[in-house]
Protein backbone atom coordinates (compact mmCIF):
# COMPACT_ATOMS: atom_id res chain seq x y z
CA UNK A 1 0.00 0.00 0.00
CA UNK A 2 0.93 3.59 -0.29
CA UNK A 3 3.11 4.91 2.49
CA UNK A 4 1.92 8.47 1.91
CA UNK A 5 1.19 10.33 5.12
CA UNK A 6 -2.52 11.11 5.26
CA UNK A 7 -1.81 14.75 6.14
CA UNK A 8 0.24 15.11 2.92
CA UNK A 9 -2.87 14.61 0.77
CA UNK A 10 -4.28 17.87 -0.61
CA UNK A 11 -8.02 17.27 -0.56
CA UNK A 12 -8.69 20.47 -2.53
CA UNK A 13 -6.81 18.97 -5.51
CA UNK A 14 -8.85 15.77 -5.33
CA UNK A 15 -12.38 17.14 -4.87
CA UNK A 16 -14.83 19.13 -6.93
CA UNK A 17 -18.10 20.06 -5.20
CA UNK A 18 -17.22 17.54 -2.44
CA UNK A 19 -16.96 14.65 -4.96
CA UNK A 20 -13.93 12.86 -6.37
CA UNK A 21 -12.52 14.93 -9.23
CA UNK A 22 -10.32 12.18 -10.69
CA UNK A 23 -10.35 8.46 -11.37
CA UNK A 24 -9.64 6.40 -8.25
CA UNK A 25 -7.25 3.52 -9.04
CA UNK A 26 -5.43 0.71 -7.28
CA UNK A 27 -1.92 1.73 -6.23
CA UNK A 28 -0.54 -1.68 -7.24
CA UNK A 29 -2.13 -2.74 -10.52
CA UNK A 30 -3.72 0.55 -11.68
CA UNK A 31 -7.19 -1.02 -11.89
CA UNK A 32 -10.01 1.55 -12.07
CA UNK A 33 -12.15 1.51 -8.91
CA UNK A 34 -14.20 4.69 -9.26
CA UNK A 35 -14.85 7.16 -12.07
CA UNK A 36 -14.85 10.92 -11.37
CA UNK A 37 -17.90 12.30 -9.56
CA UNK A 38 -19.03 8.93 -8.16
CA UNK A 39 -18.07 9.33 -4.49
CA UNK A 40 -18.50 11.97 -1.80
CA UNK A 41 -15.63 13.15 0.38
CA UNK A 42 -16.13 12.57 4.11
CA UNK A 43 -14.00 12.77 7.22
CA UNK A 44 -14.68 9.96 9.66
CA UNK A 45 -12.23 8.25 11.97
CA UNK A 46 -11.71 4.53 11.31
CA UNK A 47 -9.04 1.99 12.25
CA UNK A 48 -8.39 0.23 8.95
CA UNK A 49 -6.22 -2.91 9.15
CA UNK A 50 -2.72 -2.56 7.74
CA UNK A 51 -2.22 -4.24 4.35
CA UNK A 52 0.73 -6.26 5.61
CA UNK A 53 0.31 -8.03 8.92
CA UNK A 54 2.94 -9.63 11.09
CA UNK A 55 2.07 -13.02 12.56
CA UNK A 56 0.39 -12.38 15.92
CA UNK A 57 -0.84 -14.54 18.75
CA UNK A 58 -4.62 -15.05 18.93
CA UNK A 59 -6.56 -13.04 21.51
CA UNK A 60 -8.85 -14.61 24.15
CA UNK A 61 -11.54 -15.23 21.50
CA UNK A 62 -9.12 -17.15 19.29
CA UNK A 63 -8.82 -14.39 16.67
CA UNK A 64 -5.42 -12.83 15.91
CA UNK A 65 -5.25 -9.14 16.74
CA UNK A 66 -4.80 -6.98 13.62
CA UNK A 67 -2.44 -4.03 13.35
CA UNK A 68 -4.51 -1.04 12.24
CA UNK A 69 -3.95 2.45 10.89
CA UNK A 70 -6.20 5.28 12.08
CA UNK A 71 -7.49 7.08 8.96
CA UNK A 72 -9.91 9.99 8.62
CA UNK A 73 -10.22 10.86 4.91
CA UNK A 74 -12.51 8.70 2.80
CA UNK A 75 -14.52 8.55 -0.38
CA UNK A 76 -18.00 7.31 0.53
CA UNK A 77 -20.20 5.44 -1.93
CA UNK A 78 -23.86 4.82 -1.09
CA UNK A 79 -24.38 1.98 -3.59
CA UNK A 80 -21.84 -0.83 -4.02
CA UNK A 81 -22.77 -1.09 -7.71
CA UNK A 82 -21.22 2.37 -8.29
CA UNK A 83 -17.75 0.80 -8.26
CA UNK A 84 -16.03 -0.13 -11.50
CA UNK A 85 -13.92 -2.75 -9.76
CA UNK A 86 -13.88 -3.75 -6.09
CA UNK A 87 -14.00 -6.95 -4.05
CA UNK A 88 -15.39 -7.60 -0.58
CA UNK A 89 -13.91 -9.71 2.24
CA UNK A 90 -15.82 -12.05 4.50
CA UNK A 91 -17.73 -10.27 7.27
CA UNK A 92 -15.63 -9.30 10.30
CA UNK A 93 -17.52 -7.63 13.19
CA UNK A 94 -20.34 -6.24 10.99
CA UNK A 95 -17.81 -4.94 8.44
CA UNK A 96 -16.56 -6.17 5.09
CA UNK A 97 -13.18 -4.91 3.93
CA UNK A 98 -12.73 -3.64 0.38
CA UNK A 99 -9.85 -4.82 -1.80
CA UNK A 100 -8.87 -4.50 -5.44
CA UNK A 101 -10.78 -7.13 -7.42
CA UNK A 102 -7.90 -7.55 -9.90
CA UNK A 103 -4.80 -7.92 -7.69
CA UNK A 104 -6.64 -8.65 -4.42
CA UNK A 105 -4.44 -6.28 -2.43
CA UNK A 106 -5.94 -4.26 0.37
CA UNK A 107 -7.81 -3.34 2.35
CA UNK A 108 -8.38 -0.04 0.60
CA UNK A 109 -11.52 0.62 2.63
CA UNK A 110 -14.52 -0.93 4.30
CA UNK A 111 -18.23 -1.62 3.79
CA UNK A 112 -20.43 -0.87 6.80
CA UNK A 113 -23.19 -3.49 6.81
CA UNK A 114 -25.44 -1.38 9.06
CA UNK A 115 -25.53 1.63 6.69
CA UNK A 116 -24.68 -0.24 3.43
CA UNK A 117 -22.11 2.49 2.67
CA UNK A 118 -18.64 1.84 1.30
CA UNK A 119 -15.65 3.89 2.41
CA UNK A 120 -12.41 4.08 0.40
CA UNK A 121 -9.41 5.56 2.21
CA UNK A 122 -7.82 8.35 0.14
CA UNK A 123 -4.39 7.24 1.36
CA UNK A 124 -4.80 3.65 0.13
CA UNK A 125 -5.58 4.50 -3.52
CA UNK A 126 -4.16 6.74 -6.23
CA UNK A 127 -5.94 9.56 -8.00
CA UNK A 128 -5.40 9.90 -11.75
CA UNK A 129 -6.89 12.53 -14.03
Amino acid sequence: MSTTDETALNVADLTEQEKNKTNVRCTHCDSLMLKPGCADYVEVEYDLPEPRQKKRQPDAGGEPELACQKLTRFWVVADMFTFENIAFSHTVANTKYLICADCEIGPVGYHDLATKRCYIALQRVKHVA
